[in-house]
């Protein structure tokens, strides 16, 4: 049976609710594998995971400029490649310990300092096991960009073509779309689940996204919307801010008493796909999971000041599929969405263009891929190096003298 190690980072919602929606696939198997499941960051000093997770939030707050500055910036493939190695190397020798403990059959990563660090430890001579990469936003970044990989999941074939044009193997690049939970993918009624949390059945729903961590400029989009002429209801997430979801519920009054518009603040919540079931459309900024998921559930897009770098490059492809229309100014949001709501015949092309466009299967063809793999590697050949391998191949110890295969410690059934 299969040990997999699954590796997210809890730098942002998207890579873990990805990683969520690979373990809940391999549970729905006849005979799952056993699977773990453990954010990286976790196993890197406070200052590092600082940096990584508080500092990110932060800046997307209040220094979204200099955030795309440095997203553009790094997005040279294998630019300060040895120097950033030698830094996540210091910082994530838990990590290390961890992979040699389980020696996991196979890695999934979605999020690449985990991948970078497993794909240099294979370079090294290091360790023994399979990589399979799952790229979390529709363009792929060269932060991503490893070595040694046994697959690639991407969203698009565009990031195929760029993966294949940088060198990787075409064959062991699938293009899947962004894994996302199955239950995105079953078809619920939208009246009922507007009866459901409250809603009224007629009036059209907007489901506005904040994230995750519940970070945006959540109050102004409202204070926009409050001036639409549309009659409409917006089902306000928050994630797990719940201060946010305070402050809206502190406003709401203020807000639905100008006429058109009825606020529902709702915090962190499991049933996400049952609230987009009962929108018309999302509205906010497009991480890539949150995209995905809309997209499954039919959804057109109003994107709202996306964060410059990866969910610029998200808008873009959105825009492209006739998906999304872009408000950069909050004082003109009101009008463009009664425009587009005022547009019976382009908000239905908007939604089946975003059902055309959706990859709910995502995660159960990345279960398969994985389940098959045969442990062979595939190594990137460049003009610039990594650490060079040893010359003589390892002896690995057999994997029973390894690990406890009953020691709950290590791995847990992911049918438990």
């Amino acid at each position: 049976m299969k040990r997999i190690l699954i590796l997210s980072a809890s730098a942002g919602a998207g890579h873990l609710r990805a990683a969520q929606a690979i373990e809940s696939e391999l549970a729905l198997l006849p005979e799952p594998p056993q699977v773990i499941h453990k954010d990286a960051l976790a196993f890197t000093n406070l200052a590092f995971k600082t940096v990584y997770a508080d500092a990110y939030i932060e800046m997307v707050n209040t220094l979204p400029g200099l955030l795309g500055l440095l997203y553009d910036y790094a997005d040279q493939p294998w630019k300060d490649e040895k120097r950033r190695l030698t830094i996540d190397r210091l910082n994530t020798r838990a990590l290390t310990r961890l992979l040699y403990e389980t020696r996991p059959d196979h890695v999934i990563c979605t999020h690449f300092l985990p991948a970078e660090i497993i794909s240099n430890l294979i370079c090294r001579g290091k360790l023994k096991t399979g990589l399979s990469i799952v790229v979390t936003d529709m363009d792929i970044h060269s932060m991503w960009l490893c070595r040694h990989y046994s697959n690639y999941f991407v969203a698009l074939e565009e990031t195929r073509e760029h993966l294949k044009m940088l060198g990787f193997a075409p064959d062991k690049v699938h293009v899947t779309g962004i894994p996302i939970d199955p239950v995105f993918s079953e078809r619920k009624d939208k009246f009922e689940m507007r009866q459901k949390y409250g809603l009224e059945s007629d009036k059209p729903t907007i489901y506005m996204s904040s994230g995750g961590f519940g970070v945006g400029k959540s109050e102004e989009i409202l204070a926009s919307l409050s001036q639409m002429q549309t009659p409409a209801q917006v089902i306000a997430m928050c994630g797990r801010n719940q201060a946010l979801k305070a402050r809206l519920e502190n406003m709401r009054t203020e807000l639905e008493s100008r006429g058109n518009l009825k606020i529902v603040p709702v915090g962190y919540s499991t049933k996400v796909d049952e609230y987009m079931a009962a929108s018309d459309l999302v509205l906010g900024k497009p991480g890539g999971l949150t995209t995905s998921e809309a997209l499954a559930k039919g959804l057109a897009f109003v994107i709202v000041n996306p964060i410059p770098g990866q969910e610029e490059r998200n808008a873009d492809h959105l825009l492209e599929r006739g998906i999304a229309i872009r408000c950069n100014n909050l004082p003109a949001l009101a009008y463009k969405v009664d425009s587009l709501l005022g547009d019976e015949k382009r908000l239905a092309t908007m939604q089946e263009n975003a059902a055309l466009s959706s990859s709910a299967g995502a995660a159960s063809k990345i279960v398969e891929t994985v389940l098959a793999d045969d442990g062979s590697q595939n190594h990137l050949q460049s003009n610039h190096r990594c650490s060079k391998l040893p010359r003589k191949p390892l002896k690995w110890k057999p994997v029973s003298d390894l690990i406890q295969m009953n020691n709950p410690d290590n791995f847990l059934s992911s049918a438990s």
